[in-house]
């Protein structure tokens, strides 16, 4: 058998864990990301409440390589682009939402848009690795990360202190290694950090009122229920 030399087409080729063409992936990858400022919220619904909406704020925007923008939220065990989020039990993407004009929105803000172009535009990137950094943020929305250890009988939180996207698209939310911090405040960049993904105990993501409200024990919160309740009512 010879070959041609011609490369099959892209949507010939299938990923083995999503059974999705590998354009779908490569077209929605992240390769710019620009942090949430002005508190915009993304809402969602889940089966548990159906008549209501709930909130959890928007950490960044991310500019797909397809040039799509989107939300990007603490989601679990991941920072999620909004649209993504369809499950009806964990939660379902509604929208965004601005509370300062109590309105509901679709599509990410113009202003964000045309920032990340720019942005886009300007740096471009000439990396050597998928494991290159790209961009590093500081966490501007208190997210924890809860460390379990025991079956979730002793858990302890973590601030996310910056997220890191890479050449890869992935984004790896960053934690202080506290035997290693030298000096404080720990800054996105700082030798301590390493991915929340890195340690075997990482369980999920939790903005910080809820994790407040962990950390106190408050009877009426679990893990279990959290696991989507990072949330505010805006029903």
């Amino acid at each position: 058998m010879t070959s041609t030399g011609i490369p099959p087409k892209k949507d010939n080729v299938v990923d083995l864990f999503t059974r999705k063409p590998l354009s779908n992936a490569l077209d929605n990858r992240v390769i710019r990301i620009a942090p949430e400022l002005d508190g915009l919220e993304m809402l969602y619904s889940n089966s548990e409440a159906p008549e209501k909406l709930f909130s959890i704020k928007v950490l960044a925007w991310g500019l797909r390589r397809n040039g799509d923008v989107v939300g990007l939220v603490p989601w679990l065990d991941e920072l999620q682009a909004c649209d993504s989020i369809k499950d009806d039990f964990n939660g379902k993407w509604e929208g965004y939402y601005d509370q300062g004009l109590d309105e509901i929105f679709y599509a990410a803000p113009l202003h964000k848009v045309i920032e990340l172009e720019t942005a886009a535009d300007y740096f471009e990137y000439q990396c050597i690795g998928e494991l290159e950094i790209i961009q590093e943020i500081p966490d501007s929305i208190g997210t924890h990360a809860a460390i379990a250890h025991d079956h979730l009988s002793d858990i302890t939180f973590k601030t996310v202190v910056s997220w890191r996207l890479l050449n890869n698209g992935n984004l790896s939310a960053m934690l202080a290694d506290d035997d290693k911090v030298d000096y404080t405040p720990v800054l996105p960049g700082d030798d301590c950090l390493y991915p929340a993904h890195n340690n075997p105990n990482f369980r999920y993501f939790f903005q910080h009122h809820v994790a407040n409200q962990l950390k106190r024990q408050v009877p009426t919160l679990t893990l279990k229920k959290d696991e989507d309740g990072q949330t505010s009512d805006l029903a």
